[in-house]
């Protein structure tokens, strides 16, 4: 849900605000509301709301000296309300950059659809962060076997890439080399600059953010498909490796979107 705040100082009307709009139909909650702009900055500090509903003339502080300071703080998306007499004022708004603008009295079906509005520019500026995120995600630089030269790092970096979502260990490549594990992860980290372990946690990471991107498996499937049964393990490397976890490069923006379309 998007958190709203309300500054208008006519209790009335901040009231109809409030009440008079089914705020869940657009996916929206209001979380505070402030009858003067010095007691909205603080609101808004305390809340840092999605979208700001404000009057542009309010008594002390206006409205649009109180968005000059929260814009400058808070990337939020707002919306004033203003009279006939206040054209002027709303040319100034939208020098900060505020692109809807209703006047009074309030029409609430109005209201709805620029809020519709401000809400499909957040899905979409959510959407394509997403997508930086996991484009960014999904170029963790991996070695070519090519490149390698000494034969056992090469043997163990292919025996990686084909055994990775299985369960393996550098002491079965001891084993089966008949080398000892001291000697191979010295060779493996000189060629690639990991240890033996290390690798294989990043080349497993890399190929659960591919599958991620296509998005037909759910995390925890995701985990046990890259050889990681553990999942709180496998969010710990995730988070190593990506930089966040797994939930804050998908889930959060599609929580959201399904928030606004399930109303």
């Amino acid at each position: 849900m998007y958190k709203v705040v309300l500054v208008e100082d006519e209790d009335l009307i901040r009231r109809g605000l409030k009440f008079q709009m089914d705020w869940t139909s657009v996916g929206c909650v209001v979380v505070g509301e402030a009858a003067s702009g010095e007691e909205g900055l603080q609101v808004i500090e305390r809340e840092k709301p999605d979208i700001v509903i404000t009057d542009i003339r309010m008594q002390g502080m206006s409205g649009l000296q109180m968005l000059e300071q929260s814009l400058e703080k808070y990337k939020h998306h707002t919306i004033i309300l203003s009279g006939y007499a206040d054209f002027n004022h709303a040319k100034d708004a939208i020098r900060l950059g505020v692109m809807e603008c209703l006047l009074k009295p309030i029409d609430f079906e109005e209201l709805k659809q620029c809020i519709l509005r401000i809400t499909e520019k957040v899905h979409q500026s959510e959407n394509e962060k997403r997508q930086e995120r996991i484009e960014g995600a999904t170029t963790l630089p991996l070695p070519d076997p090519s490149g390698i030269h000494n034969k056992y790092a090469k043997k163990m970096l292919e025996y990686i890439q084909e055994h990775y979502s299985e369960k393996i260990s550098i002491t079965d490549l001891s084993e089966a080399y008949d080398v000892s594990s001291t000697h191979l992860n010295a060779k493996f980290k000189a060629e690639t600059g990991y240890t033996f372990h290390d690798f294989l946690n990043y080349y497993r990471i890399s190929k659960a953010v591919e599958l991620q991107k296509e998005g037909n498996l759910k995390m925890y499937e995701i985990a046990e498909k890259v050889g990681i049964s553990d999942y709180k393990y496998f969010n710990k490397v995730y988070k190593k490796y990506v930089g966040y976890a797994p939930a804050k490069l998908f889930e959060e923006s599609e929580k959201k979107t399904d928030d606004v379309e399930t109303e």
